[in-house]
């Protein structure tokens, strides 16, 4: 697994206000979409690519569009369809499915309650967008959900993680290829599985719930 924690100005800024306690679910939303596309921006860089001939209004030249299959966005539900609209907008031609995953927050472990993906990634590259990077199980799961659909290569994008969550997905998921992209790292973990300092429950902040 390869960490990469995006060290930007505008990244930090904007984390910051989604950290406030009285950043409204509305500035939330919005703020977090354009946290996305900056994480997107990066985490796409070595995207496949390949040739293609343009006529420009002067001239035929050579440019270059996403290559075949398309890559495959792939929120987890809820909190990671607060993301997807910083996504696609980053990649329009990329496809979308989705998937339901959720921690039973008395025993932590990971329940799939839905699914809609292609029966076969193979050759795929997935994008996998989850706000939050706690215990690290629900990444862990969706990960190896899509390896066994036949993906090609996995990068997971999230808007913070713990360190004893990126530690538990690199022990779990060495054999993979996988890249995690980070807005930050955090300190730590609470005794709910929290992260310290964090932004509270993302999913509730992006839809208005902890209003």
């Amino acid at each position: 697994m390869r960490l990469h924690v995006v060290d930007h100005p505008l990244v930090a800024h904007k984390l910051t206000v989604l950290r406030d306690r009285r950043t409204p679910s509305m500035i939330f939303r919005q703020l977090a979409e354009e946290l996305v596309m900056l994480l997107a921006y990066e985490a796409t860089r070595d995207v496949a690519v390949e040739s293609v001939q343009v006529e420009t209004p002067v001239a035929t030249t050579t440019g270059t569009t996403l290559a075949r299959p398309r890559p495959l966005v792939v929120p987890i539900l809820r909190a990671g369809l607060g993301m997807l609209e910083g996504m696609t907008k980053m990649a329009p031609s990329a496809e979308v499915g989705f998937l339901g995953m959720a921690r039973n927050e008395e025993t932590l472990d990971i329940v799939t309650y839905a699914e809609r993906l292609p029966a076969d990634l193979t050759g795929r590259h997935v994008f996998v967008l989850d706000p939050m990077l706690a215990t690290g199980g629900t990444l862990i799961e969706a990960i190896r959900f899509l390896y066994e659909r036949g993906a090609e290569r996995v990068t997971c994008i999230c808007l913070l993680g713990a360190p004893e969550g990126v530690a538990r997905l690199e022990e779990a998921l060495g054999e993979h290829d996988v890249d995690l992209y980070l807005a930050a790292v955090d300190e730590r973990l609470d005794e709910r599985s929290y992260i310290v300092p964090g932004l509270g429950d993302a999913g509730d902040r992006l839809y208005g719930l902890a209003e």
